[in-house]
């Protein structure tokens, strides 16, 4: 059965994004492009991808997505990909992109199907996150915590998972940053 991670990045003041919605602050901390280089082995298992429609359309904006749909494929290859969203958005040309709305359980069986096997990665934000967490289908939270701070932005997590619901499972470093993987309990 595959496994729902989270795998972000985040702020020391843990914010994922800033108050514009931007993540340029990322791309801004030296050694980036190392640990992005590394990033390629966690797509390797995955099999489909879901994010909220403000992640989703940062993504359109910053990659110039509708005038260059390759970028798309370069970074997410052919995966399913759900944007949940409660609004039309423009679709890639040729990317394996879906719309979808209500509960992220009603999505949870196809994003599970589609994905072969493979992992799901919820890419963000935060909020949806929490809704996975809060339908008791999040399994691993990965967060790469930069040398950054922004004081104020999107949060990681804003919702409350608390230290009996998380186990530490590693801890590494790439270039600044500092890799932690937790495995999410269930509740009972």
């Amino acid at each position: 059965m595959p496994r729902l991670i989270f795998n972000t990045a985040t702020t020391l003041d843990g914010y994922i994004a800033d108050d514009d919605d931007s993540l340029s602050w990322l791309f801004a901390v030296p050694g980036a492009d190392e640990a992005s280089a590394d990033f390629s082995v966690f797509l390797d298992s995955i099999g489909a991808l879901v994010m909220g429609s403000t992640t989703y359309e940062w993504i359109l904006r910053h990659e110039d997505l509708l005038e260059h749909p390759e970028r798309w494929t370069r970074s997410y290859a052919d995966r399913f990909s759900v944007v949940m969203t409660s609004r039309a958005l423009p679709l890639v040309e040729g990317a394996n992109v879906h719309l979808r709305s209500g509960s992220v359980a009603d999505v949870w069986p196809e994003l599970r199907d589609a994905a072969g096997g493979k992992d799901v990665w919820v890419v963000g934000g935060g909020d949806l996150v929490g809704q996975f967490d809060d339908a008791g289908l999040l399994d691993v939270v990965r967060v790469s915590l930069a040398p950054a701070t922004l004081g104020s932005g999107r949060p990681l997590l804003p919702r409350r998972i608390g230290p009996d619901r998380l186990r530490l499972e590693s801890v590494a470093q790439n270039g600044q940053f500092a890799e932690l993987a937790y495995s999410v309990i269930k509740r009972a």
